[in-house]
């Protein structure tokens, strides 16, 4: 697999930078949040003067084997259609970024199906949809690692337009299971609690995929007992994971994930099945939460779980639940505001203003 490089964030300006925001032409900590994100990005970029660049947000899509199993509210083939809706504008993340003025890419990562070439549709297709896990391992080893490999690459290729500040949506229908299944396995967390309803399942749905998740890990028992889900275990026990439960457009987001903190870029994350491709990245490498920037709380029931895992604060919770990268546009302009306070903000001394 690609070596990543990820070192931890430079601590030593957040000194510096504590003192310039106390300073500035307010009550200490009364922007809340806001100071918090402006403090890590400015570690992030090892500035007293932070600045978001280029702003893009890329979306994966890929086909699940194991939404032929009854998962999903949707049936396969609306992973392709979606597709064809990002490309001709019409979804809510393109809504989004044309307002926000943020770049959009869509990766084919393993849709089933062949699409026509287009400015903004990278082709990195692995195969037309994985497996399903119900009866073998999603994806081999082999296409797993290559996942990760195309996930890193178009981060590169993005970073080197000069963006310093990127996101990760997803669109596979049957998605939120194999993000269940890896929530479960890595944190030990109660399936129960991992399951939720998706694109809209009832109450009947939403037993029925537990019922085929538990049935999964029960056919996947023997490997699974021998897997050491701990951060002192090696690479090769979270690839089996990822292999076996997850998704082509999982597996990209890691490795993008993990290339964009190696670039020291700063990470906004999505939602639940973002949030899932970011469990098995930081499992890898721990110090990749240092450059993430939680931009919501899903409300797919486990993500909070999750975010409470990760010891992530949301900036964001409007109950959505859609995917696609919305919840990282919707709260771009907040980390805008976050830089902005801190280069434009009069302080008390610039302003005359008396501190008591």
């Amino acid at each position: 697999m690609k070596e990543f490089n990820i070192c931890s964030v430079n601590t030593e300006v957040l000194k510096e930078i504590q003192h310039k925001i106390d300073f500035k032409t307010k009550p200490v900590g009364a922007l809340g949040q806001l100071e918090d994100t402006a403090r890590q990005i400015a570690a992030i970029q090892n500035t007293l003067e932070p600045q978001l660049q280029k702003p893009h947000v890329l979306v994966f899509a890929a086909d699940h084997g194991i939404a032929n199993e009854g998962v999903s509210k949707y049936p396969q083939e609306v992973t392709y259609q979606m597709v064809l809706n990002f490309l001709s504008g019409g979804a809510a993340i393109n809504v989004f970024c044309q307002q926000h003025g943020i770049a959009l890419k869509v990766i084919d990562a393993g849709v089933k199906g062949q699409f026509e070439a287009h400015p903004q549709l990278l082709d990195q297709k692995i195969a037309e949809g994985t497996e399903s896990f119900l009866a073998s391992p999603a994806m081999t080893l082999e296409q797993c690692v290559q996942a990760i490999s195309q996930g890193a690459k178009v981060v590169t290729e993005v970073h080197q337009t000069g963006c310093n500040v990127i996101g990760f949506g997803e669109m596979g229908i049957g998605n939120t299971t194999p993000a269940a299944a890896l929530m479960h396995v890595i944190t030990k967390i109660d399936l129960e609690v991992c399951v939720g309803k998706g694109t809209g399942l009832d109450n009947e749905g939403i037993q029925k995929k537990l019922h085929i998740l538990q049935e999964a890990l029960e056919h996947h028992a023997d490997h699974l007992e021998d897997v050491d889900t701990t951060y002192e275990a090696g690479a090769a026990h979270f690839l089996w994971v990822l292999s076996t439960f997850g998704g082509f457009e999982i597996a990209q987001m890691v490795g993008a994930f993990l290339q964009a903190a190696e670039h020291k870029m700063v990470v906004m994350v999505d939602g639940f099945i973002a949030s899932s491709a970011l469990l098995v990245a930081q499992a890898l490498h721990p110090q990749v939460l240092e450059y993430c920037v939680f931009c919501h709380q899903s409300d797919e029931q486990g993500h909070a779980k999750m975010l409470e895992f990760m010891k992530a604060t949301p900036l964001l919770n409007l109950q959505m639940r859609l995917g696609e990268g919305t919840g990282c546009a919707v709260a771009y302009p907040l980390l805008q505001s976050a830089v902005q306070f801190v280069s434009q903000m009069a302080s008390f001394e610039s302003a005359g203003v008396s501190q008591s």
